[in-house]
């Protein structure tokens, strides 16, 4: 009898899974926002606000109430006004003792008060318990349903069970919350939707000074220097030969530049003797921001590939092949096909194919929508040998292609090398060190290192 009744009382429906009412102060487009996923996700939602009257903007199944009645009639409060306004909840203090405040507030600018909004609204109302949550988010993701947009939702409070509460709305939403520990995180919190692209900066500016270089570069040789000693006015090679052969210069620096620092990272610890150093500032700033620089080198990447393929369509190039037909043509002689030299095209045009297959390859497991679908193992041997092998390829491809020019003195115009081998330092250096640190005399100590071996430890265990 009493198996059967516990039976049947795990069979009956749990009333505890009621959603509990949440109140929102302000009427805002992200107060709207958020109270109308609230209510689609199964929450009673009261909105506290200075008119009572209904408006048409508000969700339909909400109730608006003025601030007292709203408060009281929830335990969690979301504070979607801004700091400027907060004055108005000091005369709530008494109503507010005790409830759990999410303050979603956002700032004009990096710090623009000494303390954040959220221990600023803390120390007005040091009854209550406050939650900084939700700034992360707008109002679009949450009507598009977050899908186009971060899911991540950073959560920090002093009171862990009101933290808790506000984590499991968050989930409750469809979003991901990231605690980050008390409320002294909140200032970091609230600067976090204020940076813009804080890791793309230094990619950002080392590519636009190293295009700028390269592109003044292939102009000072290929346009000035033809237009001075042999009078001829290449300036169109501007719209797309120097692009076509900056791109690809870009592509293949910046490739290297993403696995030179792991290199010098391994060189350090090597001289160290221990894991347990911190490696400069710069090496660590400059590792930080590896896939950002492998973004913009694929995307340098795929302009070479678009540049490539519309040259047979120019002009120049048609009016170079005809003027060689002629050429024949006058002169009653018809060149045979180079076979070495044919070779060598195929394979500079195939190592170009595959190289850029894994450079796409490499950049689609840096999204997060994918790199979050595999495991750790996975995406460290696309991103590692998967990578290197990209950079083998690429290096191959240019060497193949160029590789003559280093011997061949006419490519020395005012005694400064072609772009092409400027290229080739950064990879061929990485390469190089890279094949060095692979030798078993070499990598084991490196591999004993990195799981925790010192040369010369400190402290005796």
């Amino acid at each position: 009898m009493n198996t059967n009744s516990s039976n049947m009382m795990a069979l009956a429906p749990n009333t505890s899974n009621k959603r509990e009412t949440v109140c929102i102060f302000g009427t805002g487009d992200f107060g709207r926002a958020l109270g109308h996923k609230m209510i689609q996700c199964g929450y009673p939602v009261v909105y506290g606000s200075r008119s009572t009257q209904i408006s048409n903007m508000i969700p339909k199944d909400a109730e608006v109430l003025s601030h007292a009645e709203a408060a009281q009639k929830a335990a969690i409060i979301i504070i979607a006004i801004q700091r400027q306004h907060y004055n108005f909840l000091t005369p709530l203090a008494e109503i507010l003792r005790g409830k759990v405040l999410v303050d979603i507030s956002n700032n004009l600018k990096l710090n623009q008060y000494p303390e954040s909004n959220a221990e600023y609204l803390a120390q007005l109302l040091p009854g209550a318990r406050v939650v900084k949550g939700f700034n992360t988010v707008s109002a679009w993701a949450l009507q598009s349903g977050a899908l186009d947009a971060s899911r991540q939702v950073f959560v920090c409070g002093d009171d862990m069970e009101a933290k808790q509460m506000v984590m499991n709305i968050v989930r409750a939403l469809g979003l991901t919350p990231l605690d980050q520990g008390s409320l002294l995180a909140a200032q970091e919190i609230e600067n976090y939707p204020l940076q813009l692209f804080p890791m793309w900066k230094f990619p950002v500016f080392l590519s636009l000074g190293l295009t700028a270089f390269f592109f003044f570069y292939c102009l000072v040789l290929d346009v000035i220097y033809t237009y001075v000693y042999e009078k001829q006015d290449f300036s169109f090679f501007i719209a797309i030969t120097i692009p076509n052969q900056v791109c690809p210069v870009m592509a293949l620096t910046l490739l290297g530049l993403v696995y030179l620092p792991g290199v010098l990272a391994a060189i350090i610890q090597l001289y160290r003797g221990t894991k347990y150093s911190r490696f400069p500032d710069w090496l660590d700033k400059w590792m930080l921001c590896r896939k950002q620089l492998g973004l913009i080198a694929l995307a340098f990447a795929s302009l070479h590939a678009v540049f490539t393929l519309v040259g047979p369509i120019r002009s120049f190039v048609r009016w170079r092949t005809s003027q060689g037909i002629i050429s024949q043509a006058l002169n009653n002689k018809t060149e045979p096909l180079d076979t070495t030299s044919a070779w060598l095209s195929d394979s500079y045009l195939a190592l170009g194919i595959l190289g850029f297959f894994f450079f796409v390859l490499v950049g689609i497991t840096s999204l997060p929508s994918v790199s979050n679908s595999v495991n750790w193992r996975e995406f460290r041997f696309v991103q590692s040998k998967l990578g290197y092998l990209t950079l083998i390829l690429c290096t191959a491809h240019t060497l193949v292609y160029g590789g003559n020019w280093f011997l061949n003195p006419l490519a020395y115009k005012w005694y400064l090398p072609n772009i092409y081998m400027l290229g080739l330092v950064v990879p061929c250096t990485v390469l190089v060190v890279k094949f060095v640190l692979i030798f078993p005399c070499v990598d084991k100590p490196l591999t004993q290192i990195r799981q925790g071996w010192e040369r010369n430890p400190k402290h005796s265990e």
